[in-house]
């Protein structure tokens, strides 16, 4: 399995990309899959409060933080690296892996790359996807849904959405659902991982008090979303599973 990139953003806040992020980790780990991420959020970050042990802060707009996350792919141990990007930095996180070669090095076999982009509720996203297609070409695309914040999607025109997505390797569609208010509020309080929430694990990895139910939540939460994982093929995207042959 090649060295593989996840770049997670949307360059509209509120759309609760660090969720996306934060579920990665935790589908990643319960397959066993080594995995480290970066919190572009400098220099306070928010992923890095959720998992500390894997997560660093750092710049992107920083060539030595660059260095940071590419200069290491193939020698940092774990196969998976997640760049979680800061609200409004997905096309300049984008422009700079296209300008240091690192989508060159995608379209020549080195690297797998995934860009899961978060998208807003209105049609101001078409405009998103429309800037960051340039860039896009050599990624598997997904386009998330996040229904965490009880956002309302609109549905986009056929002949419309063909348009923008016309340059873009459009590998699926995934939704996250809405987490039961109350549960998501005890785990940002927690201050702990999803799937640490639901084995009762505090941020020392200690035995917590968590709520039965409240866990219990979670689970399905993290259930669901893995069967969204499973279904627009992470894995075989990531190179982690070979490509069904076609007979």
């Amino acid at each position: 399995m090649n060295p593989t990139v996840i770049l997670v953003g949307a360059d509209k806040g509120g759309v609760g990309k660090t969720t996306v992020s934060r579920v990665l980790l935790d589908h990643l780990g319960s397959l066993k899959i080594g995995a480290r991420a970066f919190d572009t959020e400098y220099p306070r970050g928010t992923l890095k409060r959720f998992h500390p042990k894997v997560t660093q802060i750092v710049d992107v707009r920083s060539s030595s933080d660059q260095m940071k996350i590419l200069d290491t792919l193939s020698n940092a141990g774990p196969s998976v690296s997640i760049i979680d990007a800061r609200a409004g930095q997905l096309s300049l996180t984008l422009a700079m892996l296209d300008e240091v070669g690192f989508l060159e090095a995608v379209a020549a076999g080195e690297f797998n790359f995934l860009l899961f982009h978060v998208i807003g509720p209105s049609i101001a996203s078409l405009d998103e996807i429309a800037e960051i297609a340039p860039y896009a070409s050599e990624a598997n695309y997904f386009l998330v849904k996040n229904f965490i914040n009880d956002t309302t999607f609109f549905e986009w025109d056929p002949q419309t959405s063909a348009a923008y997505f016309k340059k873009i390797k459009r590998v699926g569609d995934i939704t996250i659902p809405k987490l039961n208010e109350l549960a998501y509020e005890q785990v940002e309080l927690a201050g702990v991982p999803f799937a640490s929430f639901v084995n009762n694990k505090n941020a020392a990895g200690g035995a917590a008090n968590y709520s039965f139910v409240l866990r219990g939540y979670v689970r399905t939460w993290l259930r669901n979303i893995s069967a969204e994982f499973d279904r627009v093929g992470l894995l075989h995207a990531m190179g982690a599973i070979p490509a069904k042959r076609t007979r």
